[in-house]
């Protein structure tokens, strides 16, 4: 019989909706309505995927008190499993390439989980790997962010439901987003389509005219990580009919992220490239078009990377 989930020390469940708020960086300049998803307990959207699929998996009975989850991420995914692996009494290994930001490495060692690295020049595929060995050779819960379809079931059943309750008149015309897994814009556009909107998907990649040798595998620019190529299964034309892609050159993604931030969004560059990418969208669109986007996560984990340079 599953185990309850805990009561104490556990509180994302009482987070209210994080907020959607216009936001135009200077005149003339698009508005954009932006889900600040940073404002999360550990600073990024990837709480809600960690909580939807521990929780889910605990009640299902496939986690028991102490179990163990192991997950490859480069990124705010792996954070977030730390933190609800924390508050449910999990252990948690986080199979990370090497190269990750110094502030990543301290923040997961900080909530108690084991590191794994594997070789940068392997990229996140090369994590993907030694994740699915690890948990196959331990019996681990293996999270498999970038084919679990309850990723975007996620932001599908919970952020699209929010953002159809604060954007004005429920209309969503557009959804914007840079793609690691693809969760998010997946499910935020299958919550959109499923409430009528007429939503056009628009994912960002970011791209680079510098020779950068030490780009990892399947990423596009090392200046706005966490954005990768051919990874995903969920990320497919199937799952997002009438998909636009956008290439946004990774220092405007950068500079958008600086302005961001000197106008009061701790943000880090995937905010600024889906600021820039939604920015292009609406002139693609018919006057008056709400584009939504998604601001991932805080500034907090760059002070070491170029952003601050």
């Amino acid at each position: 019989m599953p185990t309850a989930l805990p009561t104490l020390g556990r509180y994302l469940h009482l987070f209210p909706p994080t907020p959607l708020v216009p936001v135009q960086l200077g005149a003339g300049e698009p508005t954009i309505w932006c889900k600040l998803e940073f404002l999360n307990p550990s600073g990024s959207t990837k709480d809600r995927i960690a909580r939807f699929m521990l929780e889910k998996a605990w009640r299902q009975g496939r986690l028991q008190p102490g179990g163990h989850v192991v997950e490859a991420s480069s990124g705010s995914t792996s954070l977030s499993l730390a933190l609800v692996c924390a508050q449910l009494g999990l252990h948690f290994t986080a199979v990370v390439p090497e190269g990750v930001s110094e502030e990543r490495l301290r923040s997961l060692r900080a909530y108690g989980a084991q590191l794994l690295l594997s070789p940068k020049a392997e990229g996140i595929r090369g994590a993907l790997h030694r994740a699915a060995a690890h948990a196959e050779a331990t019996g681990a819960h293996y999270t498999r962010q970038f084919e679990n379809m309850e990723n975007p079931d996620t932001h599908r059943r919970w952020t699209g439901q929010e953002v159809l309750a604060q954007v004005p008149n429920g209309m969503v015309h557009a959804v914007v987003s840079g793609v690691g897994t693809g969760g998010t814009i997946v499910g935020l556009f299958q919550a959109f389509a499923e409430a009528g909107c007429p939503t056009v998907p628009f994912a960002a990649r970011p791209t680079t005219s510098r020779a950068l040798p030490e780009v990892e595998c399947c990423s596009f620019s090392t200046r706005v990580p966490g954005v990768v190529e051919g990874i995903s299964s969920l990320y497919t034309r199937e799952n997002l009919p009438g998909l636009v892609e956008l290439d946004v050159d990774d220092g405007l993604a950068l500079e958008t992220t600086r302005r961001l931030i000197r106008r009061g969004f701790p943000v880090g560059p995937s905010s600024g490239l889906n600021f820039a990418a939604a920015c292009e969208a609406t002139r693609r669109l018919p006057a008056g078009s709400q584009v939504v986007t998604v601001f991932p996560d805080r500034m907090e984990r760059y002070f070491s990377t170029e952003l601050f340079g």
